[in-house]
């Protein structure tokens, strides 16, 4: 459910961010300064969120993986990472024109940030198999 969001969220902003430069004014309509273009989109990624995200399991081989925690975690963070771009890009503008010799910081500081959360969230919710464990005979020594 968490991930959902983050992706519905992802999905409206990129989208706003798209379009928010355009002359259109219908899309530039805003309430309590929330761009009326995010609210609508936000409700369809809802929809779509649980669909985007089996789609990116089935094309990269998700289930057919031995051992899912590396893609596992790359997905996690770039939810993570996207989250805090496209938040940048919609609601907080001002934040995009500050450089780190050359580099936005407004990519730089998400990207830390996403490592962090993947590493909280792994702890919280990513539950490993009790299958991949195997045991060992020890032989003994004489």
């Amino acid at each position: 459910m968490i991930q959902n969001t983050l992706l519905a969220f992802i999905i409206a902003t990129s989208v706003t961010a798209l379009f928010q430069g355009t002359s259109f004014t219908w899309i530039n309509a805003t309430i309590f300064h929330i761009p009326v273009l995010f609210i609508v989109l936000l409700f369809a990624g809802f929809i779509i969120a649980e669909d985007v995200r089996n789609s990116f399991k089935k094309v990269l081989w998700f289930e057919k993986r031995k051992d899912k925690r590396p893609i596992w975690q790359v997905g996690i963070g770039m939810i993570f990472y996207f989250t805090q771009i496209g938040f940048v890009e919609v609601f907080a503008r001002s934040l995009m024109q500050y450089d780190l010799g050359g580099m936005p910081l407004y990519f730089v500081i998400p990207f830390l940030n996403a490592f962090l959360l993947t590493v909280i969230f792994e702890e919280i919710f990513y539950r490993e198999e009790k299958d991949s464990v195997q045991n060992y005979k020890f032989k003994k020594l004489k």
